[in-house]
Formats: structure tokens, sequence, C-alpha cells
């Protein structure tokens, strides 16, 4: 599931100071990668006593540089600070001989919702999967997650499917 609003609100207009750059994280970003994975999982309902093993978000952090591994991870960037997160995955498909990308987590701080920082993530996934040579891109999110659901049906298209799942 993902989350970010980039609509502005109330019409405010945003004085951006530098330029934004989407990339590829690095393991120098760990201090700052944290407190917006950590954001995003609290958005979710996962914090406090139902928050994340911390052995699952190391297993996470460490799969982003695991040649191995089909996890990837983006940062949005600006002054050196980072603003967004985007997690994403490729996988193979019975319906495909190309590669499925799956756009797993989106998170944005705050204070840079409206700047187009979700976009840009997600734009910067397109554009790597494309190079990857997958045929799509997709995503869930959950179904009170308006605000974010503004920006997605601007870049995106609703498949009409329906998500069950069963947790063990």
């Amino acid at each position: 599931m993902i989350l970010c609003s980039v609509e502005p609100h109330n019409n405010e207009s945003f004085v951006m100071p530098g330029p934004l750059t989407v990339r590829p994280v690095t393991r120098q970003d760990y201090e700052q990668w944290l407190p917006l994975w950590d954001g995003y999982n609290a958005f979710y309902g996962r914090s406090g006593p139902t928050a994340l093993a911390g052995e699952i978000t190391q297993m996470t952090w460490s799969r982003f540089f695991d040649a191995y591994e089909p996890v990837h991870a983006l940062v949005a960037e600006r002054d050196g600070n980072l603003l967004g997160l985007v997690h994403y995955l490729y996988h193979r498909s019975t319906t495909s001989i190309a590669p499925s990308c799956y756009l797993q987590d989106l998170f944005t701080t705050e204070a840079a919702r409206g700047q187009g920082v979700g976009r840009a993530l997600i734009e910067g996934v397109y554009e790597r999967a494309r190079a990857a040579g997958a045929n799509r891109v997709y995503w869930l999110t959950h179904e009170t997650n308006h605000t974010a659901m503004q920006l997605y049906d601007k870049i995106g298209e609703k498949s009409g499917f329906v998500v069950y799942r069963k947790m063990f």
C-alpha cells in the first residue's frame, strides 16, 4: 500500500528552495530513511504495540543493497534532506513474459505534500520499470486514502480488481 498527498492544500503557493532529486537510496541515507519508514508504517497502524518488529525493518533495509533481491528503493531529496521514499519490486507473472513492477510503499513528509514529491517518486519508478523491461507498474492504497487517490487518478488507472487476503 502507498501513501502520498501531493495536491496543494487551500490553494497555497509553495516556495521550493532547491531542486528535487529522485535517486536510489544509499547506505548513508538510513538515519533520514528510518523516520520516513516509521511514518509510513504509522499511517497504516503499525506503530507502538503494533509496530513492525525491528528485524523486519532491518531486513527491508538490507534488501535494497542485495543484488539478488528484487526489492528497490528511491528517495526524494532536496537540499540534503529526504522528503519521501518509494519501495518497489519486480516479479514474474503467468500472463506476461515481461516482469511486473509492484510499487509497494510510498510516503512523503507532511511538509513536502502538495509539492509534487509523490508524483516525482512514482515517475521515478515508472522510468526504472521501463528500463528493466517491465510492462506495468501497479500499486494498492487503502480505500480511505482519498487525498492520495486524487493523484493516483491522474497518473494511473484503476484496474477494477478487488484484493482478498488471508493473514497467517
